[in-house]
């Protein structure tokens, strides 16, 4: 398996890139959701991308398809998803107009294990995120310059302070995260009103879902990510450190 790149590839430079970052996070620091995709997709059209990971975030595929139709949304297609999951990513698919891009590894689940053991996961999971995750995002982005991610600033304590607008010095690129203020319920209240399909998983006590085997559910009092990598240290996968 290879991971292609779908996107058209990039025409500004580096240093372009940031200036747009510079002026539009003076201009744009009280803008809503949708004033900021609709500025993204003025200023990046084809080189923007959409990161979902079929959860709760599929609500932003929804939001930038408005302003820009056609987008292309990367899902990180592991290999070890949930069944609900990959149903919320066809269910999805029926509902905006957008390109839905599965980002695979360049290794098969089953290819991985002949070179790095069965359930790589349970051994190194950082090593199976990098493998699964980091690496194939990492390739698929160069042809973009520009990411919209579903990052909230209540997810955990590394994304209080997220931006609206960031240069993403480790991609090379420009980070808009125009939800980064939303509620949860915000973001189901925006689900039920223009009927846009979250993962069925939310509402059996998996208020954060990754792969299936390093995730498993939470009580009400627990923090919502604590049933990722659940008795770990690990709290993140790595896409955005």
């Amino acid at each position: 398996m290879t991971v292609t790149t779908h996107g058209p590839g990039r025409v500004r430079s580096d240093d372009e890139l940031k200036t747009l970052v510079e002026q539009a996070s003076a201009q744009l620091s009280e803008a809503t959701a949708r004033e900021l995709v609709s500025w993204a997709g003025e200023v990046f059209g084809s080189r923007l991308a959409v990161a979902c990971s079929m959860a709760a975030d599929t609500v932003l595929p929804h939001l930038v398809s408005q302003a820009v139709p056609g987008v292309d949304v990367l899902f990180l297609d592991t290999g070890y998803h949930f069944a609900e999951t990959y149903g919320t990513r066809d269910a999805l698919a029926d509902v905006i107009q957008a390109r839905i891009v599965n980002v695979t590894p360049r290794q098969s689940v089953a290819e991985q294990d002949a070179e790095h053991g069965p359930r790589l996961h349970d051994v190194d999971p950082g090593r199976c995120c990098h493998l699964r995750k980091v690496d194939p995002i990492d390739a698929e982005l160069t042809g973009y310059e520009a990411w919209v991610t579903g990052i909230r600033r209540e997810d955990n304590a590394l994304r209080a302070d997220a931006a609206l607008i960031e240069w993403d010095a480790r991609h090379q690129m420009v980070k808009i995260n125009p939800i980064a203020a939303w509620s949860f319920d915000d973001v189901v209240d925006y689900a039920h009103t223009n009927g846009v399909p979250i993962n069925v998983l939310l509402t059996a006590g998996y208020p954060s879902i990754g792969c299936e085997p390093c995730t498993r559910a939470v009580s009400p009092e627990e923090d919502p990510r604590a049933g990722r990598w659940a008795g770990l240290a690990k709290t993140e996968c790595g896409l955005h450190l």
